[in-house]
């Protein structure tokens, strides 16, 4: 395990781990191993992933928080150009930790991966002018089987860094922004998601 340093259980929540690969660099730039399976086997994790997917957004986006209905996936999450704020929220209903949300920032310079065991809502802020965002998954994308919870719900209390404005009893997006005066940029679809006490009822 020489090319990783696996922090496991971050935040409290069990299977949900930060991923650093070594950087080796110097003033020419840069190598690193961004994914090798006998590394991530050697530290305890055993995914076989099947699709890589990668999206790029401006400053103020905010995706999220989407869930898997009947497919769920795990993520292997990292960006590549610029700064992000990375939401998950454990969705697990036989977890100790059901409802508890954690944050990492993944830049393009830390390099850190967050991995997303199945059975977690995910979304992320765009912090940076703009993101290149890439994830690997143990699952192919099925159509119509997204699920998602407001980014702003309350009852889950993400604290996502730098956002100001007052919760409207929705996920409407509207009156939010950066504190550089930026608007918070949301589909119309994640404005409309409901809370977590509303979408499960178990």
């Amino acid at each position: 395990m020489g090319q990783i340093f696996v922090e496991k259980n971050v935040g409290g929540i069990e299977g949900l781990c930060v991923v650093t690969p070594v950087v080796h660099g110097d003033d020419r730039g840069y190598f690193v191993e961004t994914y090798n399976q006998k590394d991530m086997e050697e530290a305890g994790i055993d995914i076989t992933f099947v699709q890589d997917n990668q999206s790029m957004s401006t400053k103020g986006v905010l995706r999220g928080l989407h869930f898997q209905k009947q497919y769920p996936q795990t993520k292997l999450v990292r960006v590549i150009k610029g700064r992000v704020f990375d939401v998950v929220v454990d969705l697990r209903k036989d977890s100790k930790t059901f409802g508890k949300w954690h944050g990492v920032e993944l830049t393009a310079e830390n390099s850190k991966q967050f991995l997303i065991p199945r059975g977690f809502a995910h979304g992320f802020l765009v912090l940076s002018d703009t993101a290149e965002f890439c994830y690997k998954c143990d699952d192919f994308y099925h159509p119509n089987d997204e699920g998602g919870l407001a980014w702003n719900d309350p009852e889950i209390g993400v604290v996502w860094p730098h956002v100001t404005g007052e919760y409207p009893g929705s996920a409407d997006a509207a009156g939010y922004t950066l504190d550089d005066g930026t608007k918070l940029n949301l589909s119309e679809k994640d404005q409309k998601w409901s809370g977590l006490k509303e979408t499960f009822t178990f």
